[in-house]
């Protein structure tokens, strides 16, 4: 929207501002939310982590996968793509639907073709079939993450939202964590079907989990009644609101840089430095409580003490920093360097992120009460398409060298904070007002 702030309906495709905020503008359900907070921050916390859980558990069995079904390390790798891929566009279709239909049901289709798609990989022949129905994988499993997002939006508003969302990461963050130490020790057992098998089996608890205990957020008079025609508008007076967008190629560009490291890491730490994949799943591991532990001190220290831009800047710029450190030790500047020293940065950079991702979903959410779906939808397309770009980049060098995946998170991290800079201009006099309204002096 223009920067003189006029505000109209999101059905009309216009967004209101942060300082256009007043409380009946605000979520609904928040006494409700508080009274079952805990119950809905596990679901909640439940669907983030799925997709998580379903890249991270898989990323030690890659190296196997390669072999077993006799493709490349990139074809390989197009197993990730092809999940962020879907993961991106279902939320562009999720988003709306919710909006229009309410959480609930768009949620429940979509955990139950997740849950027949991920069979499907456990007794995928080919790598092609594998990354055709990891693709309906990742279409289904976005349901989990846009309505996730969408329902903290029913629920919370302002500095309350962010330090929401700094407690998903603290719940959804736990699935990185112990995600590739699954996988290591599913690879103790069995091979990597077995992944898919015990994915499935969490796929089933999780739909069960969601029809007892997650309710309805969005009442129908706060719902949708236009078709295509309006979920289109929506979503063009989204993007024309320059400071969302900024936000969200600022949010979706350092989340390509996680995915980067993500995508290249199971072969830099197992195939260049011969880690077993329980070696590379501790370290995966130990650089997941890193962004967990960052995300904590940024909801319970930060918000609202501490302007969320001036957070969100000093995160992106040490991201950039960590992926400059990478480039010139893996291109040999300081000579060989060591598995130490490569995981250092990269420990570096993921935590980093504990500051970036829940800062722009929090500033970007804010603007958009009316929209939340569509909003999410957008956020989270932006991140996957650009992180579905961003992975196979990785290993265009081939498995010998790790420089490409220091390269992607170079220009990833400059490119998040460009974007910041110069379509969210933080230092502006009307922003800064509602920076302020909302997190706080």
């Amino acid at each position: 929207m223009p920067d003189g702030g006029r505000t109209t309906d999101a059905r009309e495709g216009h967004i209101p501002t942060a300082t256009t905020l007043t409380k009946t503008d605000t979520a609904v359900g928040i006494p409700a939310a508080r009274r079952a907070g805990i119950v809905v921050t596990l679901v909640l916390g439940g669907l983030t982590a799925l997709p998580p859980l379903s890249m991270d558990m898989y990323l030690p069995a890659l190296p196997a996968v390669t072999r077993a079904l006799g493709s490349s390390a990139a074809t390989a790798q197009l197993t990730l793509t092809a999940c962020l891929t879907g993961m991106a566009l279902g939320q562009l279709v999720v988003g709306p639907m919710s909006d229009k239909w309410g959480r609930r049901k768009p949620l429940l289709l979509g955990m139950v073709v997740y849950v027949f798609a991920t069979a499907i990989c456990a007794l995928a022949p080919t790598v092609e079939l594998l990354i055709g129905f990891r693709l309906l994988q990742g279409l289904a499993g976005a349901a989990g993450i846009v309505i996730a997002r969408a329902v903290v939006r029913d629920l919370y508003d302002g500095v309350e939202m962010a330090r929401f969302f700094s407690t998903l990461m603290l719940i959804s963050g736990v699935a990185p964590v112990i995600a590739p130490v699954i996988g290591g020790q599913v690879l103790q057992v069995t091979d990597w079907r077995g992944i898919f098998v015990v994915l499935t089996v969490v796929g089933i608890a999780l739909t069960l989990v969601v029809v007892k205990w997650l309710h309805e957020t969005l009442p129908s008079e706060k719902r949708h009644s236009g078709g295509v025609g309006e979920a289109l508008g929506t979503m063009r007076g989204l993007l024309a609101d320059r400071v969302f967008t900024g936000y969200m190629l600022a949010g979706g560009l350092a989340f390509a840089a996680l995915f980067a490291y993500i995508a290249a890491s199971p072969f830099v730490v197992q195939e260049i430095y011969g880690a077993s994949p329980q070696t590379y799943s501790l370290l995966f591991g130990v650089n997941s409580i890193g962004l967990i532990t960052v995300g904590q001190i940024n909801g319970r220290l930060l918000v609202g003490r501490v302007s969320m831009d001036k957070v969100l800047a000093f995160g992106l710029v040490v991201i950039t920093l960590a992926g400059v450190a990478l480039l010139l030790m893996t291109s040999g500047v300081f000579g060989e360097p060591s598995l130490f020293a490569v995981a250092a940065g990269l420990f570096v950079l993921m935590s980093a992120m504990g500051l970036a991702m829940p800062n722009t979903n929090a500033q970007a959410l804010m603007r958009t009460p009316h929209a939340a779906g569509s909003a999410s939808a957008l956020i989270g397309t932006a991140s996957f398409l650009i992180g579905a770009v961003a992975s196979p980049l990785v290993g265009i060098a081939g498995e010998a060298t790790a420089v490409p995946m220091a390269v992607v998170q170079v220009v990833c991290g400059a490119g998040s904070l460009v974007c910041f800079l110069a379509l969210c201009r933080p230092w502006r006099s009307q922003h800064r007002v509602a920076t302020t309204e909302l997190t706080g002096p």
